[in-house]
């Protein structure tokens, strides 16, 4: 249990930088730059995903002997493209509810993160982490 702790803890870590990562190009692609929420959401979200890729695979998950990198991050690009799709349907929905402003972007990316975060770390644990 004690290792399942750590390993969240980590991933809250890796998710936070990431999240910040996102939410500072959400930002300033949307209010600085004019960007449509919705899009800069979804370029935001790729380009975090690179670090987190890179922070997750070497920090929080054990890398699985019974499949090849190649393999491993094509499953976590699949499993990541879920996690977009859910994102932009909260972005969607929020933006759509509470408009696009500064506090209403933040509050719908917010919940976003939280809601695909659950789903990243269960779906990764299941098909990429090694385990024990």
């Amino acid at each position: 249990m004690d290792k399942l702790i750590e390993q969240i803890l980590k991933f809250g870590v890796v998710g936070v930088l990431a999240f910040l990562i996102d939410y500072g190009l959400l930002m300033l692609l949307s209010q600085i730059c004019g960007l449509d929420p919705v899009l800069s959401a979804a370029i935001s979200f790729c380009v975090s995903l690179t670090f987190n890729y890179l922070a997750s695979m070497r920090f929080v998950f054990r890398h699985r002997e019974d499949i090849s990198r190649t393999r491993e991050f094509v499953t976590f690009l699949v499993l990541s493209a879920i996690g977009l799709g859910i994102n932009e349907i909260v972005m969607w929905g929020g933006v759509s509810l509470l408009g696009n402003n500064p506090l209403a972007v933040t509050a719908t990316k917010v919940m976003a993160t939280g809601i695909v975060m659950v789903w990243n770390f269960i779906s990764r644990k299941r098909w990429l982490d090694a385990g024990e």
